[in-house]
């Protein structure tokens, strides 16, 4: 397009109030999608300038993207079913002191993703982000790379977090019926439970969804209360001494190798605020608001999952007690340890479960939005089957039932070894850091050549650069201990495959591109149409 034809089209949609869109909906860029749910002139500029076609409801505001992203991240709720492995590496100590490095750190990465979203507010998130600002020389097969690891890992985080559910039922059922077996096949068919009924709030609910996200955003911060208040006033207290107790339970050379090996722990509950970004598309004035619900949802979360921590440190009792346990699930114990009784841990874990299934019913959303925006750009098999969006409901409906196919069928890996699923939730967060990684990376390397960056409505202004290196110097360690193992000496039964793994997702995608995707992959920044 040749810059009078830009300069043209702009003015038609500048002098186009929010709600008269009958311009651009001669440009065919509506989609068939109602007025009311079309979005701002800005949202209009955007997918104009990015070359997308809206096709995807804008029924997202800040306060529902806020508990979008808070039901998607579920910081404290999520730390309750892995506090188990900072036990084993760091300590109560590394959890405490570890989880302030972490919101720090990880605070400067979703600043960084912040202002990228506010340049390009697009459902692509990080592959088209590298698109445009990676080398040219490699930025097709870089963008390629990063949308399957963002694709991989939002699918594996959505399988994960469903089979915790799972199994937090299976453990209030051995905490209730003395004589219950406890059978690996039961949390696998507990789980795809959970996907299914996530599979109705993003098809025949699709359109209730946002109402759905306030409400639960509600009880998310009532729930931490409804959690935290009973451990404090009835649990046996700790001296503060514990929070310079740091252990090696691993079995590591060091404590300080078993301490960063345990920063897992604070990682896991902190990964995936670019969940938002994958919605960008169905946001109303997505380049101001997007930014603005990233940074909003992270900082009071991480401080929520600060305090739960803090209230865990204080509160555990007997570790050993505590890690043998046999619900599967310690902080259940905690919960019976604290109020010793049945009907109290009964109600506060039946929170936990419903807030963690609020979780997985955003996170098919946010895996089914990533996939359909991958496929858009053929860059998956079947992309054209995947891209498609049903008419009348505005949702990508064969990428959310893609979606929860890969889940269930990852759950059932726990039929033959539970290790395997480990490691394979193991694989979520690896795949993701290392998509935040690449991008910032590039965003650096696009700061160092003093090319402009494209404008934006949230910036960090002359901070950006010294932000986004802090990132990159924050990631790369954190990265590298998230393959290791919890313990030694390492068996193939306590090996973190993650490794493996990854490699070979890597190596899959890399093969696919060589035969088929770099002859059909459309990298986002050729639709770009941009003034430099």
């Amino acid at each position: 397009m040749d810059s009078s034809s830009k300069e043209d089209l702009e003015v038609k949609v500048n002098e186009s109030p929010v709600d008269d869109v009958q311009v651009v909906e001669k440009d065919d860029n509506d989609g068939g999608i109602p007025s009311r749910y079309r979005g701002t002139a800005a949202d209009k500029r955007d997918m104009i300038t990015l070359g997308k076609k809206q096709v995807l409801r804008r029924n997202f505001k800040f306060i529902t993207m806020l508990g979008f992203a808070s039901t998607v991240m579920a910081s404290w709720e999520l730390l309750l079913p892995l506090f188990i492995f900072v036990l084993i590496d760091g300590g109560t100590a590394d959890l405490f002191w570890g989880f302030i490095v972490v919101a720090i750190g990880m605070s400067l990465v979703y600043a960084s993703l912040a202002e990228m979203a506010s340049m390009c507010p697009t459902a692509g998130g990080q592959y088209h982000w590298v698109s445009e600002f990676a080398p040219p020389k490699i930025q097709k097969l870089l963008s390629y790379i990063v949308g399957w690891l963002c694709a991989i890992g939002w699918q594996v985080y959505l399988a994960g977090v469903c089979f915790m559910v799972g199994t937090i039922i299976q453990g209030l059922i051995v905490l209730n019926v003395t004589d219950y077996v406890w059978h690996n096949w039961h949390g696998t068919l507990l789980a795809i439970s959970v996907i299914i009924f996530a599979i109705v709030f993003n098809t025949v609910l699709a359109a209730r969804l946002p109402m759905i996200e306030g409400t639960v955003l509600i009880l998310h911060l009532a729930g931490f209360f409804a959690i935290i208040v009973p451990l404090w006033v009835m649990a046996p207290r700790a001296h503060p001494s514990i929070l310079l107790d740091f252990s090696n339970n691993g079995g590591w050379s060091t404590t300080g190798v078993s301490a960063m090996v345990g920063l897992t722990s604070p990682m896991s509950v902190l990964i995936g605020y670019d969940c938002s970004v994958h919605m960008s598309e169905e946001i109303q004035d997505a380049s101001l608001t997007l930014p603005k619900a990233i940074m909003w949802s992270v900082v009071p979360n991480a401080a929520l999952g600060f305090l739960m921590g803090v209230t865990l440190i204080f509160t555990l009792g007997d570790i050993n007690n505590i890690l043998a346990t046999a619900t599967g699930q310690p902080f259940i114990q905690v919960f019976f340890n604290a109020t010793n009784s049945y009907a109290g841990t009964n109600t506060m874990v039946a929170i936990v479960v419903i807030l963690l299934t609020s979780c997985c019913i955003s996170e098919v959303a946010t895996a089914s939005r990533q996939i359909w925006s991958f496929a858009r750009d053929r860059g998956l098999p079947a992309s054209g089957w995947l891209s498609q969006v049903t008419p009348g409901w505005n949702i990508p409906l064969r990428a959310v039932c893609v979606s929860v196919v890969v889940s269930s069928l990852l759950a059932c890996i726990n039929l033959g070894s539970s290790t395997a699923l480990n490691a394979i939730n193991s694989l979520g967060g690896v795949s993701i850091l290392s998509s935040y990684f690449i991008t910032i990376s590039c965003l650096v390397w696009r700061r160092l050549r003093g090319r402009p960056l494209p404008p934006r409505r949230w910036s960090l202004g002359r901070f950006g650069l010294y932000i986004n290196i802090a990132s990159l110097l924050f990631l790369a360690p954190v990265w590298f201990f998230a393959f290791w193992p919890l313990a030694t000496p390492v068996t193939a039964a306590t090996m973190n495959w993650s490794s493996t793994m990854f490699g070979g997702t890597i190596l899959f995608a890399l093969v696919y591109y060589a035969f088929r995707a770099r002859f059909q992959y459309v990298g986002p920044v050729l639709q770009v149409k941009r003034d430099e």
